[in-house]
């Protein structure tokens, strides 16, 4: 009977030491999954950039990288050893372009690491844990602001060659240039907008400055988070609701958080979700921070007859 009992009990410590080697793996990992705010210092360059790492399966992680440009890319597997991990990023643009090598080690709550190309270029990168932004469920709205006067850009600054112009009352992106910033910055906030572009346009507008509504001519196309009404990379319309090119359209859009709907030409086709993080081609990858409106002027040529925001108070 005795002898029974020192048998359970060695099984009994067994159990205790593997269920705590198994936990202290799940620690290690635990470290780095998350949200991840991204900077790669690149010729001297500091260029937004964003992380997702989060468990799969038993033990196994995996996520998603926004680079400076294009949209979210899957990765399939992230190495994990200690405080160092790694993964690598297929090719997205040109079909002779370049894999992505990526490696890196949290310290003291912040990650940093390298950034290798397959032909030997590589560049630093920091990041700092995304931040939870808070959800006011009884928004009180101020008051409407006309970010668009109708006569000129005052109230906005070009990021680059100025290619815009106001004509009849109307903003005028002619052809691919400079982006379009307000001057001022907001948190949550209403925006309306109306728009329209020509056959086979492509633009965008960037709400805080890091999360783009794609703007594209694609009536009749099955909906996508790259194509008419998506948050570029992340969220899909659940309906495609793009009318032809050269007609007026409007977007309405409340972010509040993280969280954003839109109704595009009266339809509710994105309602209440989450955005995970900053999308390609945004201004900073500060997510904690109030940032501008602005419109994506280096694809194609665009109208805009009216812009109004409504901050919160």
């Amino acid at each position: 009977m005795m002898k029974l009992k020192a048998i359970k009990l060695s099984v009994f410590f067994l159990l205790v030491l593997f269920s705590g080697i198994e936990m202290q793996g799940q620690d290690d990992n635990s470290d780095i999954k998350g949200r991840w705010d991204l900077v790669i210092n690149m010729n001297g360059n500091e260029l937004p950039s964003w992380l997702e790492i989060y468990k799969s399966g038993y033990n196994t992680l995996v996520g998603r990288f926004v680079f400076a440009s294009g949209s979210a890319r899957p990765i399939s597997e992230i190495e994990n050893k200690g405080k160092i991990f790694s993964f690598s990023i297929p090719r997205q643009w040109e079909p002779d372009g370049l894999d992505l090598n990526i490696t890196g080690r949290i310290d003291k709550g912040q990650l940093n690491g390298n950034m290798t190309y397959v032909d030997g270029t590589s560049h630093i990168w920091t990041a700092t844990r995304a931040p939870n932004l808070e959800y006011n469920e009884n928004p009180k709205w101020g008051n409407p602001i006309q970010l668009f006067n109708t006569k000129d850009i005052r109230g906005w600054h070009v990021k680059g060659k100025n290619e815009w112009i106001v004509e009849n009352g109307i903003l005028k992106n002619q052809k691919a240039g400079g982006n379009l910033i307000t001057d001022q910055k907001f948190t949550d906030f209403k925006l309306h907008l109306e728009f329209r572009y020509p056959k086979g346009s492509n633009s965008g507008i960037y709400l805080r400055g890091r999360y783009e509504v794609q703007i594209e001519d694609n009536q009749g196309m099955e909906p996508s988070p790259i194509l008419f009404g998506g948050i570029y990379g992340f969220l899909s319309p659940n309906e495609m609701v793009a009318r032809a090119p050269g007609e007026w359209q409007e977007y309405d859009i409340t972010l509040i958080g993280r969280r954003v709907t839109i109704i595009a030409n009266g339809k509710a086709i994105i309602n209440d979700q989450i955005i995970p993080g900053i999308t390609g081609g945004a201004l900073d990858s500060s997510e904690g921070e109030p940032g501008p409106i602005f419109i994506q002027g280096d694809h194609g040529p665009i109208d805009f007859r009216s812009i109004v925001i409504t901050p919160i108070k």
